[in-house]
């Protein structure tokens, strides 16, 4: 082991939404050369990034200033934006596949769908993409886009982000509460959760609410995952998981992955980068005590949300590594920290 090995797989990250801020697709040769933001394939060299789950998202239109001016008073509460029709988030997200399908193209990555492919990308150093759509607008309700996405490459959904879709609720930022707001999954929603089942298509659980949770726990019969999420316990804001969740993700023998935005590792909510890496450090220690050391793994939301100032980018995750170093962890776990336990859930849902 090295700083800059084993490598690092993640759970979610945003870099096709600026990539598309940037230019869209004809932009996607900056990767291959360096570009402003957490993710390129220069930094991801630079520090062991190993690759992850690349974000489908439909933005909301939003005053970013506002949202964070908000977020780092004592207690908050944003609206969330309204839901947004599929024949408004197909396009967005055709474009943005066409992004990851460009970067594919030009050899910078490679998408993987199945489990071989991502150890094979692991083994030999190719950056691994997997396609993941967050927030299910893109979805119909008949699912048929969701059979023809399959096709082109989709393996992970999230049924919502924050706002509503026709599948159920997200979480607002909202600092302090807890997730239990609103309904749970629609009957549409019930039925997504049954066809990725089917089709063997992860189901990421970081947005949605609680009773949503609970409705996905019931029905599916694949490992519960949370991509992006982290422990209530010691962040009392509603896109993190509570104890009695995280019992549940381990009876499922799924995952977890470390989100590393601020406001969802400081107790206090608040969107300031100013947070040792010691922080988290906490949230690792309080995941595993609960789900054990096989089903742990990162998540960072680079490229989509405010990081540590340690770890701004991939560029500087070694730093990370020797934060696990200094925190007494052991070689094996580190490992299993930065991709396995990923590989692992993902053969687990896939099939090898």
């Amino acid at each position: 082991m090295t700083l800059t090995s084993p490598p690092i797989f993640d759970g979610h990250n945003d870099v096709l939404l600026q990539i598309l801020r940037d230019g869209g697709p004809a932009r996607a040769r900056d990767f291959l050369t360096g570009r402003d933001g957490a993710i390129d394939l220069p930094k991801s060299q630079a520090g062991g990034f190993g690759g992850g789950f690349f974000a489908v998202f439909i933005p909301s239109p939003a005053d970013k200033e506002l949202k964070f001016e908000e977020m780092n008073k004592d207690s908050y509460d944003l609206p969330l934006p309204p839901a947004i029709d599929w024949h408004d988030a197909m396009p967005i997200a055709l474009e943005k596949i066409s992004i990851l399908r460009e970067l594919e193209r030009l050899e910078a990555l490679k998408i993987c769908t199945t489990a071989a492919d991502l150890r094979h990308c692991l083994e030999t150093g190719k950056l691994a993409a997997i396609l993941h759509i967050e927030g299910a607008e893109a979805i119909d309700a008949d699912l048929h886009a969701l059979d023809v996405l399959h096709a082109a490459g989709l393996r992970s959904i999230g049924p919502v982000w924050s706002r509503p879709t026709i599948f159920g609720h997200g979480v607002p930022f909202r600092y302090p509460h807890g997730p239990d707001i609103g309904d749970g999954l629609t009957d549409v929603g019930k039925a997504l959760i049954r066809r990725c089942n089917d089709l063997s298509i992860m189901v990421d659980l970081s947005h949605l609410n609680e009773k949503g949770f609970w409705d996905v726990a019931k029905i599916s019969d694949a490992p519960l995952v949370a991509t992006h999420s982290n422990c209530f316990a010691i962040c009392p804001h509603p896109r993190n998981l509570t104890d009695d969740q995280l019992r549940a993700i381990a009876d499922s023998d799924g995952m977890v992955g470390l989100n590393f935005a601020v406001a969802f590792l400081r107790k206090d909510g608040k969107m300031r980068a100013d947070v040792p890496l010691s922080q988290m450090m906490k949230h690792l220690d309080h995941l595993m005590n609960i789900l054990g050391e096989d089903r742990v793994g990162m998540g960072s939301d680079y490229d989509g949300a405010v990081t540590p100032e340690e770890v701004t980018t991939v560029a500087q995750l070694p730093a990370l590594r020797q934060a696990m170093i200094d925190h007494g962890y052991g070689t094996e776990l580190i490992e299993k920290l930065c991709y396995k336990n990923w590989l692992r859930v993902l053969e687990k849902t896939w099939g090898a």
